[in-house]
């Protein structure tokens, strides 16, 4: 009651993926399985591995697993992207690599492999006296083009060449000169997971090749875009322009699903270092240790990888620098645009302001002109009713106090108006 729900989770993951204690000789046969678009396939593999040799296998949630069919140890580890299957055959004897573990495996079994091997390899341990005789003939073994050897772990040797055989297994041979305990069964886990993290790490190699073709026709096209952008002065074109780098930068995001494949690729090749760095080897004169064949053989490839996913990243942020150039070049076109429209409304505005005193101005005068023609027709009728009143001179009296009252009602009419148009 007193524990963390993930207290005994997180305590057990320093123990997984243990490794195998051996003792004197063995022979080790060891798969890695990889199926992107089927995640399910690794345990059902192990449930039809386990169906095959009748033991019971383990739960779903299940990262690793051993278990022991007659003169066979299996050992299975689930990892993010693959599994692995490793057989072992302890106390083996005769010569090296004439018997294989995988020979016990159920051929119905190895057959739903198809398509999914990406590592095979047989190990072979060989203990002092037989190591010492072994050791004058390793060509009889290994056919590859280089043969790659070094002391490892203060107490044996490891040979290798890196190469397929014939039977669609590399190999490697480990001579047990004077190992202390357990160190047997570290040393071969080391191996097959510096294999398969090679393997691994180089999924990444035919995307980075692919995508090296694409960038550049992506970077030729990108290069006539910026080049049509500059000699379109005017930026009668822009708009167009624009379209077409909206698209260049959708093509270039599309690239960023390769990412993870990438990024992946990194990871696993630190770890095939570090695995290396584990082995503590010592040179054998005449021959390239495994940390100087990776060096020079694996580095190249991952150095690609590397360069195609910076010159990805690269071009997406000159595709956007250039989207970001070219709509502010659209937005200041619209921008004068807009300043010269408001302008011609201002001068508009102007012209009918203009407009508008002059009709005012012709309005007072033909409002004055009939309150001075009815004044005059008053005056008339007056001057006809007896009194002594002058039409003429009365209405040239009245003229500018008329026009005066007339401008002013005007103004106050018009200010009235507009003060209603505001609220």
């Amino acid at each position: 009651m007193l524990d963390h729900p993930l207290r005994d989770t997180l305590a057990s993951e320093v123990h997984a993926r243990p490794f195998l204690r051996l003792e004197g000789s063995a022979r080790l046969s060891h798969l890695a399985i990889y199926d992107a678009a089927r995640p399910e396939l690794h345990h059902r593999l192990l449930s039809s591995l386990c169906a095959a040799f009748g033991t019971a296998p383990p739960p779903p949630s299940a990262n690793h697993f051993t278990a022991r069919h007659a003169e066979l140890l299996l050992k299975w580890e689930r990892h993010t992207e693959f599994s692995s299957f490793t057989f072992v055959l302890e106390h083996g004897g005769g010569e090296p690599f004439s018997d294989n573990a995988i020979d016990r495996v159920p051929a119905a079994w190895l057959a739903e492999l198809a398509g999914t091997r990406l590592v095979a390899l047989h190990a072979e341990v060989v203990e002092r006296a037989a190591a010492e005789r072994v050791r004058g003939s390793l060509a009889r073994w290994f056919a590859g083009p280089v043969l790659v050897g070094s002391r490892v772990l203060t107490g044996g040797e490891v040979w290798c060449d890196w190469h397929i055989g014939p039977d669609g297994y590399s190999r490697f041979l480990v001579l047990d000169l004077d190992f202390r305990e357990a160190q047997v069964g570290r040393l071969l886990q080391r191996l097959y997971e510096i294999e398969t993290y090679r393997m691994m790490a180089l999924l990444a190699l035919p995307v980075a090749r692919e995508m090296a073709g694409t960038l550049g026709q992506l970077e030729a096209e990108l290069a006539a875009i910026m080049a049509r952008m500059d000699a379109d002065r005017d930026g009668s074109g822009d708009p167009a322009l624009l379209q077409q780098l909206t698209r260049l930068a959708a093509h270039v995001q599309a690239l960023a699903a390769h990412s993870t494949r990438f990024n992946a690729s990194g990871a696993y090749d630190r770890l095939l270092f570090a695995r290396i760095a584990e082995l503590r080897e010592e040179r054998i004169e005449g021959v390239p240790t495994i940390g100087e064949f990776m060096e020079r053989r694996l580095s190249p490839a991952m150095n690609t990888c590397r360069a195609v996913q910076a010159r990805h990243e690269t071009l997406a942020t000159r595709v956007a620098r250039a989207v970001d150039l070219l709509r502010t070049r659209v937005n200041l076109a619209q921008e004068r645009q807009t300043n010269a429209l408001l302008q011609g409304m201002n001068r508009t505005a102007r012209t009918q302001l203009q407009m508008q005193h002059a009709v005012e101005g012709l309005s007072v005068a033909a409002i004055s002109y009939y309150v001075l023609s009815l004044i005059a027709v008053a005056f008339k009728a007056l001057k006809q009713a007896g009194l002594p009143v002058s039409p003429e001179i009365g209405q040239g009296v009245l003229i500018v106090p008329v026009v005066l009252g007339v401008y002013f009602g005007v103004r106050r009419l018009h200010k009235t108006f507009a003060a209603g148009e505001t609220h």
